[in-house]
């Protein structure tokens, strides 16, 4: 392990990245394909409305065959029926947009109403498969915010996979007896890596941006860390990156002297290499 010297912590603060996102970050096509794969039966039939010029009339005729095939019209305006979304109607009432595809003159209402009349007659879409494909794509964009904040625990899963480093995730404290010090509010760890030496407790976390709950962060493990390493047999650790740390440089090299073990995702490899030691 290195000393934490002043020089160190800014060779630290030189390697902070400016983002974690992967390239699979961006859109999660195995979820797109099955929200898509599920009513493709259905898309395909709704296509048979795509270049009819008397809409209303295809619409009751692929009623009368089938009215279920209405029941997936949401997701052509880019909403989910989970959403529960309303809209105001031509007689001045609101209603769930769902409700109008209980009847056929609900259905011609919400295709007048949406514009999909005009899509359908000059057909501006050609397959409604596709076309929900992409709807999903732009929708996914959404749950990149859910996504980002599994990330980087993620990310530092797969490099422990890499290297061959076995784990645990999401380990609470109360696992531990000896652990009571830190009182009897669970505090859950997003790692735990046990050699012969002693249990590693990680917490993982990345900033790609500013503000207060850095500061509250560095704050945190600064009091966690000494707690924990007073405990024979456990340790610390903490692996944290992003340029987001600039704008709180001050409070992360206060306790850039009190955790020992303090690592990005580039230094990363010098606690994989000291728990590889310790296994042998």
């Amino acid at each position: 392990m290195r000393a934490h010297t002043k020089e160190y912590f800014e060779q630290f603060m030189s390697q902070l990245k400016e983002t974690n996102a992967t390239l699979g970050f961006y859109c999660d096509f195995k979820k797109i394909n099955y929200n898509v794969e599920t009513i493709s039966i259905k898309l395909n039939q709704l296509n048979y409305l795509i270049g009819q010029n008397d809409i209303d009339a295809a619409i009751r005729r692929l009623w009368n065959e089938n009215k279920g095939v209405f029941n997936v019209l949401e997701i052509l305006i880019a909403v989910r029926t989970s959403d529960r979304k309303k809209a105001i109607m031509a007689d001045g009432n609101v209603k769930l947009i769902n409700t109008l595809f209980d009847s056929v003159e609900g259905v011609i209402e919400y295709i007048h109403g949406t514009g999909l009349d005009n899509v359908f007659r000059n057909k501006q879409i050609k397959n409604l498969v596709d076309y929900v494909f992409g709807v999903e794509t732009g929708l996914d964009t959404n749950a990149r915010k859910n996504r980002s904040g599994h990330l980087m625990e993620n990310q530092v899963a797969s490099i422990l996979d890499n290297a061959g480093v076995s784990y645990r995730q999401e380990v609470y404290s109360t696992e531990y007896p000896e652990l009571l010090v830190l009182g009897e509010d669970k505090k859950r760890f997003d790692f735990v890596i046990e050699t012969g030496h002693c249990k590693y407790l990680i917490e993982v976390n990345f900033y790609s941006g500013g503000g207060s709950k850095l500061n509250e962060v560095a704050r945190a493990y600064s009091e966690l860390s000494p707690k924990i390493n007073a405990v024979d047999g456990f340790e610390f650790v903490w692996i944290t990156d992003g340029i987001g740390w600039k704008s709180a440089k001050n409070k992360l090299e206060e306790a850039f002297y009190v955790i020992p073990n303090i690592y990005n995702l580039t230094t990363i490899n010098e606690f994989i290499k000291q728990v590889k030691e310790e296994r042998l």
